[in-house]
C-alpha cells in the first residue's frame, strides 16, 4: 500500500483498524498529536486531500492514494505558512502541545470562515491559553516585540521554542521511537473497595508479544506517596506500586508489557482476578462517623492521623478568640458552600519511557514537573544508588498541578528492568479521568461577624476535603484552603478547623489554585452575603478590612510567618475592576424580560511560594564564543518560565536574551530544583537565575578592569562586549585572554524560598442570566493582578487569560460525575466538557505598577493564581442578577434551574 504523506511516498501497511494518526506517529510524524482519541479535541488535525479532519478517526487504510499533510508539511520551500507565521507573532500558544491541530485548522480557513470561529474552532480545544491569543493570530494581530540590549525585560520576548511548536518539530515525551521499544498497560479495579483475593494471570503470559505481567506479588513492597514534595513528610505514605486491596474504581491491579499497545490492552482483559468486595463510602462526612468502612489499616508511621476515622490530617488553629469576635458582632452571616471535583485536562495525558544504557544507568523520560523529586522517588522504591537513574523532560504539554505525581515512571522502570528493554506508557484520556488525579472537592462552612459599620470582628471557616482514595497533596491543600482564604482580611480572631478525608473515589492532587480555589469561592461569598446584610457594597466592605502594606501575613495561624507583603497593588486592582464594571463596556444583557443582569467580583492574596521546601539552582556561564550557557533544573509546560529566565539574565548582563541558550529539567544536566508548581518559577527559580546573573556579571567586570587597567566603576557590560573606558574588548576575546580566571567565568547560585512574598488578584464579571433556562452568558470580563514588575506583558497576559478561561469552564460546567458504586460516568472530554472558543470572552487586563522587594527584578508570580477569584466573581454576579445566593458549583443551567424557579 503506497500512502503521501507531507509530499513523501511510503510503501506501508497499517495495522488492522489502525487510525491514521497513529499510522503517521508510527512513520516519524509527530507533530499529529493525541489527546483523546475520541475526535474531541483536534490534537491530531490533519489534511487529508487539503481537508481538516481528526486523524484519530480516520482509518488509515482510507488514506491510501490521497495525499496526507501534517503540521511538518505545511511551510512550502523552507518557508512558513503564513498561519504559521501568524502563530509565531502573536504567540498563540503556551504549551504548544494543541497548536500543531489548531494552526493545521486556522490554515484551511477562508476569510468569510474567519467571521465565525466560535463554529469553525469548536473541533479544536486548548487549556492553556483562553483562546484569545489565538484569535489575535488568525486577525494577524502580532505581540512578540525585538529582541534589543536594554529592553529585553518588560517587552513581550518570544518563546525560544516558539519556531519548534509551530513547525511541529517540538518534542514532547512520546514523540520519539526507540529500538524494541515495548508497550505497557494496566488492568484496573472495576470495584470501589474490594480485596483481591487471586490474580491469575496464565491467559495473559501465553499471548504471543507479551514480555512481561506484573502484580502486586511482584513489586516493591514499600510505601509512598505519589505527590511530589522535596519535603516527602507532608504526605502519607499510604500508596504501593501495585496492592493487594482496591480502593476506587480505576485503581492498577495489574501490568503488561508487550510489543504493541493493542497486545498489551487484549492481554489485560485475559487476567483473572478474584475479588471479596468490601463496603465502600463516597461522603467524607459518612467516612469519618463510626463504623464506616476504613480505607487504610496503617501504623503512625504512615503518618496518617487517624486512620480509624478515614481522617488523614485534621488541621484546628485560632489567631484571636473568634468566640469573643462573634459576641462582638452586631451581624453575623453563617453559611455553607460546595465545590466540585475538576480534572486537569492538560491536553498531553501523562506519559512516560524508561530504558537502560549500556553502563546499566536507568533513564527515565517523562512528562513532569518535578524531575527530580521523580528520581528521589524511583531510587526509593527500586533500592537504586542515585547516580544510576537519570530523569528528564523535554517538552511538557501542560500540568496545572495535575503532573506534580509520580503516576506512570515506577511501572515503566520496573518493565525496564525486568526485560531490559525500553518501555513506554501513555495514559488515554479516560485513564486521565479515572487513574491520574482530580482537584478535592471540598465543602467549606463560613461564618462571619461584623460590626454595623462593616468592621470585622470573627471569621471561623470549616473545610471537609475529599482527598480520595489515597492522601496525595490531601493535608497541604488543607492547610493552604484555611489559611490562604482568609489571609486578605485584616480580622482579629481567626479560626480554621480541617479534615482532609480519605473515601472510595478516585484520588485527588494538586490543581491549579491548590486548595484556595475552592474556599475562596465559600469566603468571597460569604463576604458578599455579609454586605448585603450591612446595606454597603462589597467594594466598601472589602476597603474597609484588606490588609495594607505593613501589615502582618497571618491568617489562622499562631507564631511567626515567613510570608511577606513584598509588593503591595491590591487597591489599584480594586480600583482597575470597579472602574471597569461601572465603563459601560462588554456587551449588552440579551433583549426580553427573561434576562437578567448582574455583576459581581471576589479578591485574593496568595503565597508565592508554598511553606514546604522550595529551591533551586542557576549554573550560568560564559562561552568561548562570547554567549552564555544558562541550566535550570525548572520544567517548562506553557508556564513560560525558561522565557523569563533567559529574560532575567539577558537584563542583568546587558545582552540580547537570543544569546542565552538554556537547558531546564534534567537530572544529569541541570542543578537541582525542588519542581516547577505552587507558583515558584519566577519567584525561586527564576530567583536563582538573577543571582547567578549578578555574580557572573560582577565577576566579568572586575576582569576586564583587571585585564585592561581600567578603573572597575568605568567598565560595564553591553552585549557582546565589555566597555572598558574608551576600550572595548570582546565577551570572547576576554575569554581567551584569561586562562587562568576561566573558573570565574561559571557561577552557581542557589535560591530558597524564604521569605515568600505574595500577590494579589482581583476579578470582576457583568452577566446575564436567563431565569426560565438557567443560561449564563458573560457580558463582561476584567482581571486585575500585582504580579510585581511585568517582565514579558504578552506572556502574562496570556497566564492570566487561560487561568480565567479554566475558572470559567471549572464555575459553569466542568464536573466530574460519579455514579452510586463510584464509577465515573463522564469520563471523556466531549462529556466532561471544558471550555471551547465559543465560552470565553474576552477579558480585559490590568497590571498594578508595583516592585516586589524580594523577586528577580521586582518581578513575582502571576500564572497560578488568577484562577482563585473566578467563580466567586461569578457566584456573586448570579446573586446580584437573581438574588439568590447559588452555593455549589457548578453554576450550569440544569444544576440552577430548580432555584430559579423561585423567580417564576
Amino acid at each position: 500500500m503506497s500512502y503521501k504523506i507531507n509530499g513523501q511516498i511510503f510503501d506501508a501497511k497499517p495495522r488492522p483498524g489502525q487510525c491514521l494518526r497513529t499510522f503517521a506517529r508510527d512513520l516519524g510524524w509527530f507533530g499529529v498529536k493525541k489527546g483523546c482519541d475520541a475526535g474531541d479535541c483536534g490534537a491530531c488535525t490533519v489534511w487529508l486531500d487539503g481537508k481538516p479532519v481528526h486523524s484519530c478517526l480516520v482509518p488509515a487504510f482510507r488514506a491510501e492514494g490521497r495525499e496526507v499533510t501534517t503540521i511538518e508539511g505545511l511551510a512550502s520551500n523552507g518557508s512558513l505558512h503564513p498561519m504559521q507565521q501568524a502563530f509565531l507573532k502573536a504567540q498563540a500558544f503556551q504549551c504548544g502541545f494543541c497548536a500543531a491541530g489548531m494552526i493545521m485548522t486556522s490554515a484551511s480557513l477562508s476569510e468569510e470562515e474567519k467571521k465565525d470561529l466560535p463554529f469553525r474552532l469548536k473541533g479544536n480545544l486548548c487549556r492553556c491559553t483562553g483562546y484569545h491569543a489565538i484569535e489575535d493570530a488568525l486577525a494577524g494581530v502580532g505581540h512578540v516585540e525585538a529582541d534589543r540590549v536594554g529592553h529585553v525585560c518588560g517587552t513581550s520576548q518570544q518563546n525560544p521554542l516558539a519556531h519548534s511548536i509551530v513547525t511541529g518539530t517540538a518534542r514532547y515525551t512520546a514523540d520519539v521511537k526507540l529500538d524494541g521499544m515495548l508497550h505497557l498497560k494496566v488492568l484496573r479495579s472495576p470495584h470501589a473497595h474490594a480485596n483481591i483475593l487471586a490474580i491469575r494471570t496464565e491467559k495473559a503470559r501465553a499471548l504471543p508479544g507479551v514480555h512481561a505481567v506484573f502484580t502486586w506479588e511482584d513489586v516493591p513492597r514499600r510505601p509512598y506517596t505519589s505527590a511530589l514534595h522535596d519535603d516527602y513528610r507532608v504526605d502519607p505514605d499510604d500508596t504501593f506500586v501495585l496492592d493487594k486491596v482496591a480502593r476506587f474504581v480505576g485503581q492498577r491491579v495489574a501490568a503488561v508489557v508487550a510489543d504493541t499497545e493493542g497486545i498489551a490492552e487484549a492481554a489485560c482483559r485475559l487476567i483473572e482476578v478474584d475479588y471479596e468486595i468490601l463496603p465502600a463510602v463516597f461522603d467524607p462526612e459518612k467516612a469519618m462517623e463510626p463504623g464506616a468502612p476504613v480505607l487504610h489499616h496503617k501504623e503512625a508511621d504512615s503518618r496518617i492521623q487517624r486512620p480509624g476515622h478515614n481522617i488523614f490530617v485534621e488541621i484546628d488553629s485560632e489567631y484571636g478568640d473568634v468566640e469573643k469576635g462573634f459576641a462582638e458582632a452586631d451581624v453575623i452571616i453563617d453559611r455553607t458552600y460546595f465545590t466540585n471535583k475538576i480534572q486537569h485536562a492538560h491536553l498531553e495525558t501523562h506519559q512516560a519511557i524508561a530504558y537502560q544504557s549500556e553502563d546499566g544507568r536507568m533513564h527515565v523520560r517523562t512528562s513532569s514537573q518535578a524531575p527530580f523529586q521523580t528520581k528521589a522517588k524511583l531510587v526509593y522504591l527500586f533500592g537504586m544508588y542515585p547516580e544510576k537513574v537519570h530523569v528528564y523532560t523535554e517538552r511538557v504539554g501542560g500540568g496545572f498541578g495535575g503532573k506534580q505525581e509520580m503516576l506512570c515512571e515506577e511501572l515503566c522502570v520496573l518493565g525496564a528492568l525486568k526485560t531490559g528493554r525500553p518501555v513506554k506508557w501513555e495514559f488515554t484520556r479516560e485513564e486521565e479521568f479515572i487513574g491520574a488525579v482530580s482537584r478535592h472537592p471540598m465543602k467549606t462552612s463560613v461564618k462571619v461577624g461584623a460590626k454595623r459599620d462593616g468592621t470585622l470582628t470573627a471569621i471561623e471557616i470549616r473545610v471537609v476535603s475529599n482527598t480520595g482514595a489515597y492522601g496525595n497533596h490531601g493535608g497541604e491543600t488543607l492547610a493552604a484552603s484555611l489559611g490562604q482564604s482568609l489571609q486578605i482580611y485584616r480580622c482579629p480572631n481567626m479560626k480554621g478547623k480541617g479534615y482532609a478525608v480519605y473515601t472510595n473515589i478516585v484520588p485527588s492532587g494538586a490543581f491549579r489554585g491548590y486548595g484556595s480555589s475552592q474556599t475562596v469561592f465559600a469566603v468571597e461569598s460569604a463576604m458578599d452575603d455579609l454586605a448585603r446584610e450591612l446595606g454597603m457594597s462589597l467594594m466598601e466592605l472589602q476597603r474597609k478590612n484588606v490588609v495594607i502594606p505593613g501589615d502582618f501575613v497571618h491568617s489562622i495561624w499562631e507564631g511567626p510567618s515567613d510570608a511577606e507583603i513584598g509588593s503591595y497593588g491590591l487597591d489599584q486592582c480594586m480600583d482597575f475592576v470597579e472602574q471597569a464594571l461601572a465603563s459601560g463596556r462588554g456587551s449588552a444583557k440579551p433583549e426580553g424580560d427573561e434576562w437578567l443582569e448582574g455583576k459581581g467580583h471576589a479578591i485574593h492574596m496568595h503565597d508565592c511560594i508554598p511553606p514546604t521546601e522550595q529551591r533551586s539552582e542557576a549554573h550560568l556561564n560564559l562561552r568561548a564564543d562570547g554567549t552564555y550557557h544558562l541550566a535550570n533544573g525548572a520544567t517548562e509546560m506553557g508556564n513560560g518560565t525558561i522565557t523569563t529566565m533567559r529574560q532575567i539574565a539577558a537584563a542583568i548582563l546587558n545582552t540580547t536574551a537570543s544569546r542565552i541558550d538554556i537547558i531546564n529539567a534534567d537530572t544529569d544536566r541541570t542543578p537541582y530544583d525542588t519542581g516547577t508548581f505552587s507558583s515558584v518559577g519566577t519567584s525561586v527559580s527564576c530567583k536563582s537565575v538573577s543571582l547567578a546573573a549578578e555574580d557572573l556579571r560582577d565577576n566579568l567586570l572586575k576582569m576586564a578592569s583587571d585585564f585592561t587597567s581600567t578603573p572597575l566603576e568605568q567598565c560595564r557590560l553591553a552585549d557582546d562586549v565589555v566597555e572598558c573606558g574608551s576600550r572595548k574588548i570582546t565577551l570572547s576575546e576576554l575569554f581567551e585572554s584569561v586562562p587562568d580566571a576561566r573558573h570565574k567565568m561559571s557561577v552557581m547560585r542557589k535560591a530558597y524560598g524564604s521569605p515568600r512574598t505574595t500577590c494579589f488578584n482581583v476579578h470582576g464579571l457583568r452577566i446575564a442570566v436567563n431565569r426560565i433556562t438557567g443560561e449564563i452568558r458573560i457580558l463582561q470580563s476584567v482581571h486585575a493582578a500585582d504580579a510585581g514588575t511585568i517582565l514579558n506583558p504578552m506572556q502574562c497576559r496570556g497566564q492570566i487569560e487561560g487561568a480565567v478561561a479554566q475558572g470559567i469552564g471549572t464555575s459553569l460546567f466542568e464536573r466530574m460525575v460519579f455514579d452510586e458504586h463510584g464509577r465515573m460516568v463522564n469520563p471523556t472530554l466531549r462529556n466532561y466538557r471544558i471550555s471551547a472558543f465559543a465560552d470565553i470572552p474576552r477579558t480585559e487586563i490590568f497590571f498594578a505598577d508595583t516592585y516586589d522587594r524580594y523577586g528577580p527584578l521586582g518581578a513575582k508570580s502571576a500564572g497560578e493564581t488568577p484562577i482563585i477569584p473566578v467563580a466567586p466573581a461569578l457566584g456573586n454576579a448570579l446573586a446580584d442578577a437573581t438574588g439568590i445566593r447559588f452555593d455549589s458549583l457548578p453554576f450550569s443551567a440544569d444544576r440552577i434551574f430548580a432555584q430559579l424557579n423561585q423567580l417564576q
